[in-house]
């Protein structure tokens, strides 16, 4: 393990110049104090888990001291928001401190969210807020433990300085982690520029650091493009078979790498509704949860726009006809290991859109309804959940069948390891939140070890469990952070 001083530095995207980034500090905020701090993240930079106990942990990651081997920069990127392109975007208020490699080789972004004004803060004040950096800290770190691909966070910082939103409130800031921050919107921005030799240097760029495999192949873009539509695809799976909302899929808020990024208005489904719109900023609903499969398509395909320098139109239509088989083919798989399956049958999909369009009809909590359905004797207890109670028995009478076809043996503790118990729900956040916001970080501590572990059980850990009060079902998530 070692010291916050002993981290070691490569700040490769930093060596890319100006074109792609401009040097800016952060500017501190004040009377900084840790909220929470995960120790899984901490580990993936080797860093002793004590070191969170120090003054210096919270003085390096609110803006008050620097590494002097850290180059803050604020990247250049534009990106397509909500159906139309913006070329002036950028890290408005979020800095990439530099690049950290661990003992194993990995390298880490240390992204610092919240850190103030940059040249791309387009009237803004650069400043996250506490209730948007505990949000965003808890459900990096709760998608990871359910296996979902998302970027990381190591901390929240607490601070007195003010800011305004719909009201006065405080100053935050997160330490988010990553392989990298490079997003569809970089690609965008050196393509509607008309700069092809920095898109090209970009393109170098990530092919050696974050696609090496593919420079081996004939053609290294096409290569690394398909590995992006798979990537996208088994990550919008999981959302979706795990009832995650994004909320704001703008193609400057999609890695590169496949991975959950840049959490604003995002929901986990209470009671299952395939039109659930998360945000409330949202009014036509291009983001709700039914839509994130074709608009994830969507941001592919002006992905590929911007990569037709290097590729050619049919072999990129190609490499994006891709994306929906896989995406059936990720989810449906994930749906049967929910379901308690083993085996593949050509009439499960059939069996889990009955499932689902049964669930919308009856507002069915998503994620109590599997986790109970591994129990013994689940069925005669889920059925009164259901109003179309002669549709539930007619399907729970296909699905017994079905499962007298797989494995039986283990069924309960297979379907556990698949099914959480624990979900990041937003009242759950809320919460924590209100109790942050007065100044007990106890909450939001306690949340964050609950879900860090969300397929086992818990002693006294039972209200984390229960569906939501109704009160719970109806927060309004916006952008505003």
């Amino acid at each position: 393990m070692k010291g916050l001083d002993e981290l070691t530095f490569d700040n490769r995207f930093a060596r890319l110049g100006d074109a792609f980034s401009t040097e800016v500090l952060p500017a501190p905020i004040d009377n900084p104090r840790l909220v929470v701090a995960s120790e899984a993240a901490m580990a993936l930079l080797d860093l002793d888990p004590s070191c969170a106990d120090t003054a210096v942990f919270a003085e390096l990651f609110s803006g008050h001291k620097l590494w002097s081997e850290a180059q803050p920069r604020a990247m250049i990127y534009s990106g397509h928001q909500f159906g139309h392109y913006n070329p002036q975007l950028g890290d408005g208020r979020g800095l990439l401190l530099g690049e950290v490699y661990n003992d194993a080789g990995q390298h880490w972004d240390l992204h610092l969210k919240g850190a103030g004004q940059t040249p791309y803060s387009r009237m803004g004040d650069g400043r996250a807020v506490l209730r948007s950096s505990i949000r965003e800290f808890l459900a990096s770190e709760a998608l990871h433990a359910l296996g979902i691909p998302s970027s990381r966070a190591l901390s929240v910082v607490a601070s007195d300085t003010p800011v305004w939103r719909e009201k006065q409130e405080r100053a935050a800031m997160v330490l988010r982690l990553a392989p990298s921050h490079i997003r569809f919107g970089h690609f965008e921005y050196f393509y509607y520029t008309r700069q092809p030799e920095l898109q090209k240097q970009l393109g170098e760029h990530v092919l050696a650091q974050h696609f090496p495999g593919c420079l081996t192949q004939p053609e290294p873009y096409l290569d690394m493009f398909r590995e992006i539509v798979e990537r996208n695809a088994e990550l919008i799976a999981k959302w979706q078979a795990y009832g995650f909302c994004h909320g704001v899929m703008n193609t400057d808020n999609m890695s590169i790498l496949g991975i959950t990024f840049d959490f604003g208005p995002f929901a986990f489904l209470d009671d299952f509704d395939a039109n659930f719109i998360c945000n409330h900023s949202d009014h036509e609903g291009r983001y709700s949860f039914s839509n994130q499969v074709p608009i994830a398509h969507w941001n592919l395909s002006a992905l590929a726009q911007a990569l037709t320098p290097f590729i050619g139109v049919e072999a990129l239509r190609e490499a994006l006809g891709l994306f929906l088989p896989l995406y059936e083919a990720a989810y449906l798989d994930l749906m049967r290991r929910r379901l308690g399956f083993t085996l593949a049958e050509d009439g499960d999909k059939v069996l889990v859109e009955r499932l689902l369009a049964l669930m919308q009809n009856s507002g069915v909590d998503y994620t109590l309804f599997f986790r109970r359905l591994g129990e013994e004797g689940s069925l005669a207890v889920l059925r009164d959940d259901f109003v179309d109670m002669l549709g539930f028995d007619a399907w729970a009478a296909d699905y017994q069948a079905r499962m007298n076809r797989d494995v039986v043996q283990g069924r309960t503790e297979r379907m556990n390891t698949v099914n959480p118990l624990y979900i990041l729900r937003n009242y759950l956040a809320q919460n924590a939140i209100d109790a942050a916001e007065a100044g007990d970080y106890d909450e939001v501590r306690r949340l964050h070890q609950v879900l860090s572990t969300p397929f086992t059980e818990q002693p006294g850990m039972e209200t984390y469990a229960q569906r939501p009060p109704e009160w719970g079902k109806h927060l309004e998530i916006s952008c505003s952070s």
